[in-house]
């Protein structure tokens, strides 16, 4: 699967949920697979933009209902290379980013 670019719309949704999560944890702006991302600082992704869509680092309760909205799935950045812990959330399911970056931002980096 060939990483799809960035719309403009989907960079102005991360930076926006970028400063609503960076109001309360320091965060930085930086690449994850050639797309951009949110990083906590110094330490690992927790939210990154593909094509029009979110991904969004989530453990337990919090993944399964992330991969329950409509037309949510386990991120893939290659063809059968499925990353445990990580949603692909389709713009359809915007409404739910918020919460789901605030959700990803908490949980425990191990």
């Amino acid at each position: 699967m060939a990483m799809p670019p960035p719309t403009a719309a989907g960079l102005a949704d991360l930076d926006d949920l970028a400063s609503a999560v960076g109001a309360v944890q320091l965060v930085t702006r930086r690449p994850l697979f050639g797309c951009p991302a949110i990083w906590h600082d110094g330490g690992k992704p927790f939210m990154s933009l593909w094509g029009d869509d979110m991904v969004f680092r989530l453990a337990g309760a919090e993944l399964a209902e992330a991969l329950a909205l409509p037309g949510a799935a386990m991120f893939e950045p290659m063809a059968g290379r499925k990353m445990n812990g990580w949603v692909r959330v389709p713009r359809s399911s915007s409404s739910d980013w918020y919460d789901l970056a605030q959700k990803a931002a908490a949980t425990p980096l191990g």
